[in-house]
């Protein structure tokens, strides 16, 4: 008769133990020093991209043909491109849509991946193999040639290219967490909540999630690295955001030409935002997969 209030007693532990090692997670991750230089690179580049345009309010569609190819002056901090825009505002405005692109990309995909995953662990058998099978053929297909098709069918825009750059980027999420629910779905703690009649979502948010949450954060952090990439990829080749809507592979590709005429203002800055991008995202992902090396079971 008792049974009730020992089953809410050892679910109020586990909330607490959850709590607690969620914590002590946070601090490993902020002690490891790639950490701190991850986020440190990142919100640089956040401030630079989104509060930096407030302050220096020069418009970056603005043309000039007098002053095309300017170098680095008071008036044009960065010097101008080959149409006389200011270049130091099109970098922080070509940051926006690289950092707004490549998180929404990563978020959607994580979503998507951790989802199936999810759903195909649990259910298992039938199911579970033509859903893994499905997943099989789209990663058999290179991911390039599916965003060539996608973008050729399709008016480029910052929304498209979010979902696809999702579309290509969410099969290995969900074999990672398939194959997280595989194991722990087994484990005994899964099979007493089961005994006691939790329901699956209950299951889903409270012994599987916290275990695998931390695969799923570092994939999200890598994954937000690979649109960025990406997308500056994709636009290197002339198939991101139509002109004159700037971002940072866009840049880079228009830097092309900026080395015959020696203008070392235009070809470096873009490049070196992609690079520090990368740079600070994956050292977040490092910081979080020491943080996370040692998970709740």
């Amino acid at each position: 008769m008792q049974t009730a209030p020992v089953l809410d007693a050892a679910l109020e532990f586990d909330d607490a133990l959850l709590e607690w090692h969620g914590s002590r997670i946070w601090r490993r991750f902020w002690r490891h020093p790639l950490s701190l230089v991850g986020v440190a690179v990142l919100v640089f580049l956040v401030l630079f991209a989104f509060v930096g345009p407030i302050f220096y309010r020069v418009n970056p569609l603005a043309t000039n043909f007098l002053l095309a190819n300017a170098p680095p002056s008071a008036a044009h901090l960065l010097g101008t491109d080959a149409l006389g825009r200011d270049y130091l505002s099109r970098v922080m405005v070509g940051g926006q849509t690289s950092l707004e692109v490549g998180f929404a990309a990563a978020v959607m995909s994580i979503v998507i991946g951790t989802i199936y995953g999810t759903v195909a662990g649990l259910i298992g058998g039938v199911v579970d193999m033509v859903m893994m099978r499905i997943v099989d053929v789209f990663l058999a297909v290179p991911a390039l040639f599916i965003l060539l098709f996608l973008n050729a069918t399709f008016q480029p825009s910052a929304l498209l290219l979010i979902f696809v750059l999702a579309s290509v980027s969410w099969f290995g999420v969900s074999r990672l967490v398939r194959a997280e629910v595989l194991s722990l779905r087994e484990r005994e703690f899964v099979e007493a909540a089961r005994a006691t009649g939790s329901t699956i979502s209950r299951i889903i948010r409270k012994d599987l999630f916290p275990n695998y949450l931390g695969i799923v954060l570092v994939a999200a952090t890598f994954g937000v690295a690979e649109s960025i990439l990406t997308l500056a990829v994709l636009s290197f080749l002339g198939l991101g955001l139509p002109p004159p809507a700037p971002n940072w592979g866009g840049l880079l590709a228009d830097a092309q030409n900026a080395m015959f005429v020696n203008a070392w203002w235009i070809i470096y800055p873009p490049g070196l935002c992609i690079l520090l991008a990368e740079l600070g995202i994956n050292f977040i992902g490092d910081g979080l997969t020491q943080a996370f090396d040692t998970r709740l079971r």
